[in-house]
């Protein structure tokens, strides 16, 4: 592998927010420094770099921030960074400070710019797996997904106990535009009769048989996890059809939005973070780019940044068989 020694290193964060990603940078800055790099914060993700909204970080720019939700740093989406003259822009503020290599912490959409960048102007990249999805190939973890899921779990729980006191069927609708890992764990942990997620067809002559079935036993509390993304259309499309077709069923759809995206990061994700950022700062160091940081069977594990953008982490159809099966 050609070493490609850095000395000045950006950091930036891009794409949805996720609990933990000011851990990680804390962590880029703090590991940075202590290797004796100059260590650059970048502002808005890639608008930042495109706008040259750029500025020195030391250590006392991330105390305190371990424990906060969101971004430090901001994030945004960037039309111009898409263009050859936004990437040129970006290079060229990135050369007047002397930057020779980046952390992005991010998505999918995040590391295509971040690779396309790289390959362009050989800049080393190193790619976090910033998202509360957790659908990137290459890690079992990514930064956000536990606080994420267990903010939808605590939610849900409290809807249950007004479901219990009324004897009412709820949809509740999770964030999951293209992965329904969220309403897959978080209606497992909640115990959903039913979870509807954008891998899986949904069937729902199978759903009202056996919302009617249940109906027939007087198990009169149903819960429906759905994800946002599920193809049929998510939570009110789902209850149009089950009060036209049990309109006896007393039906609520809750949808929990941006919550799951706030908040302060477990300490699970303030781990994941922190473990990963190091290992971001150790990989530019030795040498090592356009490469993501990942965590597979608790070790820290590199996979290509094309491999990580083309590829979906899957789900276990064995998931779908325990959740039938612990419904019933």
């Amino acid at each position: 592998m050609e070493k490609k020694k850095v000395t000045k290193i950006g950091v930036l964060t891009s794409g949805g927010d996720s609990p933990g990603m000011n851990a990680a940078v804390r962590a880029v800055v703090r590991t940075g420094i202590y290797h004796g790099l100059e260590v650059y914060g970048i502002k808005r993700g890639y608008a930042g770099m495109v706008e040259n909204d750029i500025e020195r970080m030391d250590s006392k720019s991330v105390a305190n921030i371990i424990q906060r939700g969101g971004t430090i740093l901001k994030t945004a989406r960037c039309l111009e960074f898409k263009e050859p003259a936004g990437r040129q822009k970006a290079y060229d503020n990135l050369r007047k400070l002397k930057i020779d290599g980046l952390v992005i912490i991010g998505g999918d959409g995040s590391f295509k710019g971040a690779q396309k960048f790289s390959e362009e102007f050989d800049i080393p990249c190193i790619g976090l797996p910033g998202t509360i999805d957790k659908d990137i190939a290459g890690s079992d973890v990514t930064i956000g997904f536990d606080t994420a899921v267990n903010t939808a779990v605590e939610a849900i729980d409290k809807i249950r106990d007004t479901m219990d006191a009324h004897d009412r069927l709820f949809i509740v609708e999770v964030m999951g535009r293209d992965a329904g890992y969220i309403a897959l764990h978080s209606g497992i942990a909640t115990g959903a009769e039913n979870i509807m997620i954008p891998e899986n067809e949904t069937d729902v002559e199978a759903l009202i048989d056996s919302l009617n079935e249940k109906e027939k036993r007087k198990k009169l509390v149903n819960l429906i996890v759905v994800a946002e993304g599920d193809k049929f259309g998510g939570a009110e499309e789902i209850a149009k059809v089950i009060r036209k077709r049990i309109p006896t069923a007393d039906t609520r759809v809750c949808i929990l939005g941006h919550i799951q995206r706030g908040g302060s990061p477990s300490c699970s994700d303030r781990l994941i973070a922190s473990h990963m950022g190091y290992y971001a700062v150790e990989s530019l160091m030795v040498g090592r780019h356009n490469v993501m940081v990942g965590v597979i069977n608790n070790k820290i594990h590199y996979t290509p940044l094309e491999k990580a953008v083309k590829q979906k982490q899957k789900i276990g159809q064995e998931w779908m068989k325990i959740v039938k099966i612990l419904a019933s």
